[in-house]
């Protein structure tokens, strides 16, 4: 593992999981909103989630492993449950995606650790 990819990969996970955890608790906010205020609030998930797929890509473009594109799949997957309606059901999803972000950033912190850099 290269050290650049891995300090840009460590830094991004961090950061991307900290939009997985905000997506959840938006999502779970969601459920005591009334019927007027759920457009705006998806809207708010929305953009939030597009930031998260943005995070994602740029890392994709840099730190090659295949567990970034696992985590976009289950970030995508967790949208269409959105805009399908069952937002609860999309929680799963985060969950998943957020495990694989995890598991990223623990491998590269061990390989940072072992280097001295942490």
């Amino acid at each position: 593992m290269d050290t650049r990819k891995a300090i840009m990969a460590f830094s991004q996970s961090e950061k991307i999981k900290s939009g997985i955890i905000w997506l959840s608790s938006l999502l779970e906010l969601m459920r005591s909103l009334s019927p007027s205020e759920k457009q705006g609030g998806e809207k708010i998930v929305r953009t939030c989630a597009d930031m998260v797929f943005q995070e994602i890509r740029l890392v994709r473009s840099i730190a090659d492993d295949n567990r970034w594109e696992e985590a976009e799949r289950c970030l995508d997957q967790a949208v269409v449950m959105m805009d399908s309606g069952v937002s609860a059901e999309s929680i799963i999803h985060l969950t998943q995606a957020l495990s694989q972000v995890t598991s990223i950033g623990q491998q590269t912190m061990s390989f940072l650790q072992d280097q001295g850099l942490l």
